[in-house]
């Protein structure tokens, strides 16, 4: 099979490719981070690429305009190379830095009394202890481990230590050569305590750890020092998964192949292994200074962080490999960090109720809580959660990737030049909106989209269903050959010189999303016989929620119609969550009894989910009733 070179402008890179593999694989073989929502599947025409030089099979998609086509654009994942080629990437096809959200100033929230005691409530993940034996004599003949656990019980009071067998090799050896005085690495898990490893002497060693989020969309890691338990630094990116598509669904297809959870895998070991250098530089201190990892992900993310198959999740009846991980070591996981560093994760629920919403739940004291409280992730993925300190249920929507951009020609994340406000005036001539960053415009981010929704409804634009109404004279307003759409901002002021739109068919998929969302949190209702006013707080977690509009979120229908005064927001309550559990066993036994006492409604069981959806297709709502103060506004 042939084999053709690939330059890539304006990176400076090469990459080589078969006639038969696209383009998009030798973007991806370049490091080249390449908005591909769809996975490469050729159905959401975000990787158009500029071919300078050389010949293409291009596929017709249907998705580049005449235009397009005309300039020279092409889809990288359905364009293969018939000659050497050069190529030119355009900032708006290019996955830039998100905002992350890294530090709301928040503390987490504990119960009273989880029954712990000295034992194990106040420790670190990862601790170290300096001890000092006495030498065994003919009169105290102990055996060496022995000798070291009478120690450790009398100088800490903890009980139920145990040694690793790479640690009781070395024991002896150890033991002499300290004379007798050596440091102890402790991993302290539920409900036991190992012995990691000993030195010899009284090291002056720091020992750092990482709280890590693993986001589907981003990955944020936190530095701790370990001693003190202050935060040192905090490092977020996008999660390099992305290129193999925006949602859950489409990674786990692609990991269906062996070569494909590989390039799964190692993206995401890669994104979380560049966090680490970049912390560990920034802050002067040497990887092998980190010794604990805890980290906080959905399930499907957790499985193809370590290679585990996530096949089943997608198929009924949606059962992970395992809910809850056994702790491994830095080395097994491919950490670089101590090789013998502690990683564990936080349990999950259910398939699609992973450990990033066990944290959360930890975090924000729900678990704990005399009120009612709805617990919201709205990111990629609609996970929610609803209760208190006598009962939990969880559910998870289906909702998409449409409030990070996904399935929407101009949508994109919350990147520099993202859409992120917008106002439309009545008969829409005119449109005011804010972007990220405060430059030009080059797409519409979630809570823009929620923004643009809103506004169209309220300028006459659109109808209830979101279909696109001919009335008035907008010239923003026009048809297409795949339908109506509507322009948020002309190729004069947008940052790539191309209209910026919204098309009806994007603007009834956004609406499906929103009534999935909304339908879940009635069918958790439902399930307990309770109506929305019983509802006492409702608090949103993710970097979606930091930029949402709330007043409009529930004039679309998004979000029940209850006062805002009683929404709140949290920031990353998983990254948040994983931190506490770092820190405190504690947190870390009421992470595992929250993970049990969470019941999962599998919203595709019974008709109820599905009632509730095709009510919620309309603007806010077909049950007018539903939502007195939109009306009323």
């Amino acid at each position: 099979m042939p084999t053709f070179s690939v330059d890539f402008l304006p990176d400076n890179k090469r990459a080589s490719l078969g006639e038969k593999e696209s383009i998009l694989r030798a973007i991806i073989a370049a490091g080249i981070p390449l908005k591909t929502s769809c996975g490469g599947r050729g159905t959401c025409g975000q990787c158009r690429v500029l071919l300078i030089k050389g010949q293409v099979n291009s596929l017709d998609s249907g998705l580049l305009t005449r235009e397009e086509r005309e300039q020279g654009y092409i889809l990288a994942c359905r364009s293969f190379p018939e000659s050497d080629l050069v190529l030119e990437i355009p900032p708006e096809s290019r996955l830039s830095e998100h905002q992350v959200v890294l530090d709301e100033g928040l503390a987490g929230l504990l119960p009273e009394d989880t029954g712990d005691g000295p034992d194990f409530a106040d420790l670190p993940l990862y601790k170290t202890i300096k001890l000092v034996l006495p030498e065994p004599t003919p009169a105290d003949p102990e055996d060496d481990l022995s000798r070291l656990l009478r120690v450790i019980r009398r100088e800490t009071g903890l009980e139920h230590v145990r040694p690793t067998l790479e640690m009781l090799r070395v024991l002896p050896q150890v033991l002499r050569q300290g004379r007798w005085a050596v440091t102890v690495s402790l991993a302290v898990s539920h409900p036991t305590i190992e012995i990691v490893w000993i030195e010899p002497g009284h090291t002056g060693s720091k020992n750092y750890g990482l709280a890590v989020d693993i986001g589907t969309t981003t990955v944020v890691a936190e530095l701790v020092d370990l001693e003190s338990g202050s935060t040192v630094g905090v490092k977020g990116t996008y999660n390099r998964q992305s290129l193999f598509g925006d949602d859950v669904i489409t990674r786990i297809i692609h990991a269906e192949s062996p070569e494909g959870m590989r390039e799964l895998q190692k993206a995401a070991l890669d994104t979380v292994n560049n966090l680490i250098e970049d912390l560990a530089r920034e802050q002067g201190i040497k990887q092998t200074e980190i010794r604990a990892v805890y980290c906080a992900g959905n399930t499907a993310m957790t499985h193809l962080f370590l290679g585990l198959d996530p096949s089943q999740i997608r198929l009924e009846p949606y059962v992970p490999a395992a809910n809850s991980i056994p702790a491994a070591r830095a080395e097994q996981v491919g950490l670089r960090i101590h090789p013998q560093a502690r990683v564990q994760f936080v349990p999950g629920t259910a398939g699609y109720i992973g450990g990033d919403i066990t944290a959360g739940v930890l975090f924000t004291g729900i678990a704990f809580s005399d009120e009612l409280v709805l617990f919201l992730d709205i990111g990629t993925n609609g996970e929610m959660v609803m209760g208190g300190q006598d009962w939990l249920i969880s559910c998870a929507c289906s909702a998409g990737p449409a409030f990070e951009g996904g399935g929407v020609r101009h949508g994109m994340r919350a990147m520099q030049g993202a859409i992120e406000k917008i106002k439309i005036t009545p008969g829409g001539l005119d449109v005011h909106y804010s972007t990220v960053g405060g430059v030009p415009p080059v797409g519409i981010c979630g809570s823009g989209l929620i923004d643009a929704i809103a506004s169209l409804y309220r300028a006459g634009i659109i109808d209830r269903s979101g279909t696109f109404i001919s009335d008035g004279d907008s010239p923003r307003l026009r048809g297409t050959a795949e339908g109506k759409e509507f322009v948020l901002a002309w190729s004069g002021e947008s940052g790539h010189f191309a209209d910026i739109t919204l098309s009806e068919a994007e603007v009834k998929n956004l609406i499906r999303s929103k009534a999935a969302v909304y339908a879940g949190i009635r069918s958790m209702l439902h399930m307990v016989g309770l109506p929305l006013e019983a509802i006492d707080r409702v608090v949103i977690a993710g970097g979606f929620g930091r930029w949402i509009n709330i007043r409009e979120s529930i004039n679309i229908g998004l979000f029940p119609d209850i006062s805002p005064e009683k929404y709140s927001y949290v920031g990353n309550s998983s990254l948040k969550g994983a931190r506490m559990a770092l820190l405190s066993g504690k947190a870390r036994k009421a992470m595992e009894e929250i993970a049990k006492r969470m019941t999962y409604l599998d919203l595709s069981a019974g008709n109820t989910f599905m009632e509730e959806f095709v009510s919620a297709l309309f603007i806010p709502h077909t049950d007018l009733t539903l939502f007195p103060n939109v009306e009323s506004r």
